[in-house]
């Protein structure tokens, strides 16, 4: 037999992706005996590619097994397995470890192109995202006349479709940017370094994703002074403002497109000859053209016209000018609905007038092999992305919280090592709710609804909720413990509930917010970004136990050192140390040895 494993470095010289130019020693070692058991004598180590090349690499054989040095010449997504003599092949099986059959499923090497780094502001810290209407409002300001007011912080956000079968997303809790500013003192008690804010700018509904006017502030969420004030005075408690690009779409009731008339423009739907027509495409115009996903409020811009490309990516466009005016990035919504060359575009913009300014991505898959309308996208190449949002660790953490299965967990997080380059690991964005999933606390608790009549009535019982708080308590040690930033979604730290869209984007519960689970998630903050920054801006991961139900894994980088252990089983196990260890959650000390309790979950800092 023979063992190979991508994460281990005496298989594989180099984990996760590579630089163009590298040379990578692959390795296979005898298993059972050693060479004298393995009657082969050829071992082929083999690439192919999505354009149909093939590169095959004759192994030399040793005594411990078969190597291969290999040198990447080229960016690209690389695919690979080793095939033997007898027609089978050793490819990947559970955790990357390699398996031998007749149809093997590839490893992969990702190569990219140098320099490919992210800013050193934004790896090690703490992520909050805000959903502006509903996170603090600190002003009254008059709504136009299709803005519904609400006097009521707090309620239940609107669902029900009006006569025309349409819900409307035009009501209105008045949170606003100055609201912002005034809790800037809270997110700093967090440990906050980065707060992501979905869309501010002019839009028809509540959530903004209809862009109106890329040039203006909403006029409910305040001005552009007011945007002015809020990352100056972010910057002083150490905070950045990362903002939401929806470049994908506008609103039909926009600037650009104006159906509706509102604008002093001449919009695309009005005219053939507006200077936003090549903006859209028409099939039958007006009322026939792209949308994202068919919904005719949301018509899909052309990002291959240059006026557009102009307006947004130029010297004087809308990325620029907005990291001018104080943003530290962009979060781009529906990355995967824009072409590689746009995505690339967006970055040259942005690093040309900030070039420590972060790109993060909305994709819900692995990244890094991502295919999407029969392309394979190139976001890890070194020219795209920094990071994206990690909804596969996200949707395996849930599980594991929720089933006791660590199977699930250690397959994503092996993919993630495997596939990804450091940069874009280092960076992920670990969210365990966000404004398009149900509140993380509502998803432990375990209560199906099967319609939103349902979801609006339906909370946890007290004695639910409890028994959901330790579940989110486990859920939030992975999220700031495995590789990449939590992002902690506006008031799961104070215990919100909440199912899908629109009931995850409920108003701030000032005043009622859960105390403990508050200063849980302060002192997870604090481990990151004051006591072990080292270890989780760019430390290693290393998994030191694991079974079906319990999981212990080390963060390390130099002489420092982490280790956590998530144990969802009712036994307890037996932890042995090197050295004195404190649990940082409890304070408890562990010399030489320690006992992990039944559903029990831990921090261990060296004493």
């Amino acid at each position: 037999m023979l063992y190979y494993d991508p994460l281990d470095p005496a298989c594989k010289s180099q984990r996760g992706a590579v630089a163009r130019g590298s040379e990578v020693l692959f390795q296979t070692y005898f298993t059972e005996g050693g060479e004298t058991s393995f009657s082969a004598e050829v071992c082929i180590l083999r690439f192919y590619t999505d354009e149909g090349e093939e590169f095959s690499f004759p192994m030399h054989r040793g005594k411990e097994g078969f190597y291969a040095k290999v040198r990447f010449s080229r960016a690209g997504l690389y695919f690979y397995d080793f095939r033997l003599e007898d027609g089978q092949f050793l490819g990947r099986g559970a955790l990357r470890r390699g398996e031998v059959s007749y149809h093997p499923l590839p490893w992969q090497v990702t190569v990219y192109e140098e320099p490919y780094a992210a800013p050193d502001w934004f790896e090690g810290g703490v992520m909050y995202q805000v959903f502006p209407d509903r996170f603090f409002r600190a002003g009254d300001r008059m709504p136009k006349p299709w803005q519904t007011l609400r006097p009521d912080w707090g309620g239940q956000p609107s669902f029900r479709p009006n006569e025309f079968g349409k819900v409307l997303n035009n009501d209105f809790f008045g949170g606003d940017l100055e609201g912002i500013r005034r809790k800037l003192p809270y997110l700093a008690s967090l440990h906050v370094t980065a707060l992501y804010l979905n869309p501010i700018f002019e839009a028809y509904s509540n959530h903004r994703y209809d862009t109106g006017d890329y040039t203006k502030i909403d006029g409910l969420l305040g001005t552009e002074e007011d945007f002015s004030r809020l990352t100056a005075d972010a910057e002083k408690y150490g905070i950045r403002i990362i903002l939401d690009g929806v470049f994908n779409h506008t609103g039909d009731d926009s600037r650009y497109f104006n159906k509706y008339g509102r604008y002093d423009s001449v919009g695309a739907y009005q005219s053939t000859s507006s200077p936003y027509a090549d903006w859209y495409s028409f099939h039958r115009f007006p009322d026939t053209y792209d949308s994202w996903w068919g919904i005719e409020t949301l018509p899909a811009l052309n990002e291959g016209s240059e006026s557009y490309q102009k307006f947004l990516l130029g010297k004087d466009g809308i990325v620029r000018t907005w990291l001018r005016k104080g943003a530290a990035g962009f979060r781009l919504d529906v990355a995967d609905e824009l072409p590689d060359f746009f995505v690339e575009g967006i970055r040259t913009a942005l690093k040309a007038e900030k070039p420590d300014a972060i790109l993060l991505g909305e994709v819900w898959e692995d990244a890094s092999d991502k295919i999407s309308y029969g392309v394979r996208r190139k976001y890890f190449q070194g020219r795209e992305l920094d990071s994206v949002m990690n909804y596969p660790l996200k949707n395996a953490i849930i599980h594991f919280v929720r089933t006791g299965e660590t199977h699930e967990l250690r397959e994503t997080v092996c993919m993630l090592l495997d596939n990804y380059p450091k940069t874009a690991l280092n960076c992920l964005m670990n969210s365990l709710s966000t404004h398009d999933t149900p509140r993380i606390l509502t998803v432990l608790g375990g209560k199906e609804c099967s319609t939103k009549e349902e979801m609006a009535r339906t909370s946890l019982s007290p004695e639910e909720r409890e028994i959901a708080l330790e579940k989110v308590r486990m859920a939030a040690v992975l999220q700031f413990t495995l590789p990449g930033v939590p992002c902690i979604y506006y008031g799961d730290e104070a215990g919100m509930e909440g199912y899908m869209d629109p009931f995850c984007r409920g108003c701030f519960p000032w005043g009622s917010a859960d105390e403990e689970l508050t200063a849980f998630f302060e002192r997870l903050g604090k481990l990151r970004t004051a006591l072990e920054p080292a270890v989780f801006r760019s430390g290693e991961y290393h998994e030191l136990y694991a079974d079906r139900h319990c999981l212990v894994y080390e963060r390390r980088e130099g002489g420092r050192s982490v280790i956590v252990w998530c144990n969802r089983s009712s036994g307890e196990y037996r932890l042995k140390l090197r050295g004195e260890y404190t649990e940082y959650l409890t304070g408890e000390r562990f010399a030489g040895e320690g006992t992990l309790p039944p559903h029990s979950y831990g921090i261990l800092r060296r004493a």
